[in-house]
């Protein structure tokens, strides 16, 4: 690990056990936290072999509509049922999530401190009634399941913020880490569509905000402050993951061509000014703010003045992710027969 990357980890670490100790501003903690989720997920997402599973355009079009589905789903939820058994049920669903989240963030730090067997010989369990189910791990995944379980467990009995906001920290990373959105086009659309559903969502109608207030789970950041009235102010997952995907295949895309750090520079900046500017714009109006309304065209548009005045507007459109993975899995394969013969 890059002493940079070494260094942000540690920064979000300290970040997010601060207020317990001192008081920190809760914008300026919005910003340096989510900031440095991405930063961090960014340099986890890049590995010698890309992602072999990326989304097409057909799914980033479709993806607002599912999204405003499940949304509405939530809540009408709320509003016809106990909010309490609704939530009861979302800390079920959370808790095996957070384990297998926690566990997947934990392992690269703790692998390395295990016998080199552990973390390579896969283990396949099979359902008992239903052996065609089957569950393949290692050793080291189960040693990195222990405390994310013991931490779970912390999280559905106290519901404490600190510990909220941690297991959002996993998913955040994971997201940005897992997800691949292919191409900088298939980005475009996933960015144009939930800017629109954003907006509709937050402005047009009170389900988002109510939604947000109601739903007991990490599905959003918690940052005290010293308001009474308003405890906590809130910054949603999908407003640091989303963009995140986008910065990550910048950085991507840098790699690939053999050039540290230089779209993703200008991708990165991007999403903290747009950050910054839902900030200022909330507190402002003393009103709650859909954040990609600020963040989508401040990453795109960062990265496109990047772009153009480089004149690498063709190179960038014609990057597919698919096709590079493709390219080194021939590589790999080819090595491996040279090895043979």
């Amino acid at each position: 690990m890059k002493n940079t990357e070494r260094i942000a980890n540690l920064a979000l670490a300290g970040l997010t056990l601060a207020p317990l100790v001192v008081k920190v501003d809760p914008n300026l903690n919005v910003i340096l936290t989510a900031c440095l989720t991405v930063f961090v997920g960014c340099y986890r997402s890049v590995k010698p072999t890309p992602p072999t599973e990326t989304m097409s355009n057909e799914h980033a079009m479709r993806f607002p509509f599912v999204g405003s589905a499940m949304l509405l789903s939530l809540f009408l939820l709320f509003k016809f049922l106990s909010k309490d058994l609704v939530n009861t049920v979302l800390t079920g669903y959370f808790f095996v999530l957070g384990i297998v989240a926690l566990s997947a963030t934990l392992l690269p730090s703790i692998k390395r401190f295990l016998p080199k067997h552990w973390n390579e010989d896969v283990i396949i369990w099979r359902f008992p009634y239903l052996r065609s189910l089957e569950i393949e791990f290692t050793r080291s995944q189960i040693v990195a399941a222990i405390p994310g379980t013991f931490f779970c467990a912390w999280y559905a009995l106290q519901k404490h913020w600190l510990a909220n906001n941690i297991l959002g920290l996993a998913f955040c990373i994971q997201g940005i880490e897992m997800l691949s959105l292919g191409s900088f086009k298939t980005g475009a659309i996933l960015l144009a569509g939930l800017f629109v559903y954003d907006i509709f969502w937050v402005f047009f109608t009170p389900v988002m905000v109510s939604v947000a207030k109601s739903f007991d789970a990490p599905i959003k950041l918690l940052f005290p402050t010293s308001n009474s009235a308003r405890p906590f102010s809130m910054l949603g997952l999908g407003d640091i993951v989303i963009p995140g995907i986008f910065v990550a295949l910048a950085l991507r895309f840098d790699v690939s061509r053999g050039k540290q750090s230089k779209y993703f520079n200008s991708a990165f900046l991007g999403y903290t000014a747009g950050l910054v500017l839902t900030i200022i714009v909330m507190n402002w109006f003393q009103a709650a703010q859909p954040a990609l309304l600020y963040i989508v065209p401040a990453v795109i548009g960062f990265l496109a003045a990047h772009c153009i005045w480089n004149g690498d507007v063709k190179q960038l459109l014609e990057f597919d992710e698919s096709k590079t993975a493709s390219s080194s899995q021939e590589d790999i394969n080819a090595k491996s027969s040279k090895k043979v013969e």
